[in-house]
């Protein structure tokens, strides 16, 4: 019976955290359910370390990507290509923008926070788009 155990213990450590890790559906849309346009549904998720996003082109001409300079220190760039669902798994810890390319001077933005984190001082380095700094600016305000 300890051997069972053992063996037990050993096969959850092998598991390790990844069991427990949760899967975030986002919806890409052309109109959101409180009527905005071009926007990604939720606009904002708080995560944790080895959980997965999955981006559903639930309308056409839509695709999800994290904006340059807008990602943690560490973390790996990702980009789905237009009309594909595809999934990314986020391991490194912060806050993450991610933007609708062919739609993101229309304000198609939404932000992943990843840990227990603060938005970051220097997130709007750069061109940010008004609608977008706008959309961005009320998403951090959940942090």
């Amino acid at each position: 019976m300890n051997r069972t155990f053992a063996t037990s213990l050993a096969l959850a450590a092998l598991i390790g955290t990844s069991a427990f890790a949760e899967t975030f559906e986002v919806q890409m849309l052309n109109k959101g359910s409180d009527g905005e346009r071009m926007v990604f549904e939720p606009a904002f998720i708080q995560a944790a370390p080895g959980d997965t996003v999955k981006f559903v082109a639930a309308d056409r001409g839509h695709n999800a990507e994290v904006n340059k300079g807008m990602l943690p220190e560490g973390a790996e760039a990702f980009s789905g290509k237009i009309n594909e669902e595809f999934e990314v798994t986020l391991d490194a810890e912060g806050v993450y923008g991610v933007i609708c390319k062919p739609h993101y001077a229309m304000g198609m933005v939404m932000t992943i926070a990843v840990g227990d984190v603060d938005a970051p001082a220097d997130f709007f380095e750069g061109r940010v788009p008004p609608k977008a700094k706008q959309r961005f600016e009320a998403q951090l305000g959940q942090l």
